[in-house]
């Protein structure tokens, strides 16, 4: 098994034809991903940085035409993509990343029982949207789009399931902060102080030539 470097990674990813949108979220989730693990690694944690940077970068893979899954839940369906194309290795630390596993009991606790890059990425992801922000920040944005909730497909279906109400949606934005609470420890930082490298859009630049 092997692990893509950078420009591989964004090749890659535009490979799948991905949307602007899309490219940006990659972009954000990947360079802050990158940041957390090259922190947590100063703080003394094992943490393979270019696994990190690479799941992040691949881990929206099913959302994108060429990486799409029928029948097969976000997450599950990068997780797949990667596996299918070699790259096995990165799987684990994208299945668990969408914020809907928190919603789940047993799903959360997977999440939380996963290594720490999996954890990462799935944080990372919950810290950028297009751009880094706060968690409440994140949280509103997906209210705003999502009043219901955020659509989690069932396989073999494609309208997916929602319906949180105000309990559900609150202890899914208190596991986000638990969330929040690991990592940050682990790369020694306060979530405030929570940065990003600058290489994806590099990397798409390079990978587009």
């Amino acid at each position: 098994m092997s692990v893509p470097t950078r420009r591989e990674a964004a090749r890659l990813f535009r490979s799948l034809d991905p949307a602007p949108w899309s490219v940006n979220h990659a972009c954000a989730v990947a360079d802050v991903a990158g940041w957390l693990a090259r922190a947590a690694g100063r703080n003394g944690h094992a943490v393979d940085s270019a696994a990190v940077e690479a799941a992040a970068l691949l881990h929206d893979a099913d959302k994108t035409p060429g990486g799409r899954q029928p029948g097969i839940r976000h997450g599950e369906g990068s997780a797949a993509w990667l596996d299918a194309n070699g790259f096995a290795e990165l799987a684990p630390l994208v299945r668990d990343h969408p914020v809907t596993r928190l919603a789940d009991d047993e799903e959360a606790g997977r999440l939380f029982a996963a290594p720490l890059e999996a954890r990462i990425v799935a944080y990372a992801d919950k810290r950028a949207g297009q751009r880094l922000g706060s968690m409440d920040d994140r949280f509103a944005s997906w209210r705003r789009r999502y009043p219901a909730g955020p659509a989690d497909p069932a396989p073999g279906t494609l309208t997916g399931k929602r319906g949180w109400d105000q309990e559900l949606g609150e202890r899914v934005y208190q596991r986000a902060l638990d969330l929040e609470r690991e990592v940050c420890a682990a790369a020694g930082v306060e979530p405030g102080a929570v940065s990003r490298l600058r290489w994806g859009r590099r990397a798409m630049r390079e990978a587009s030539r």
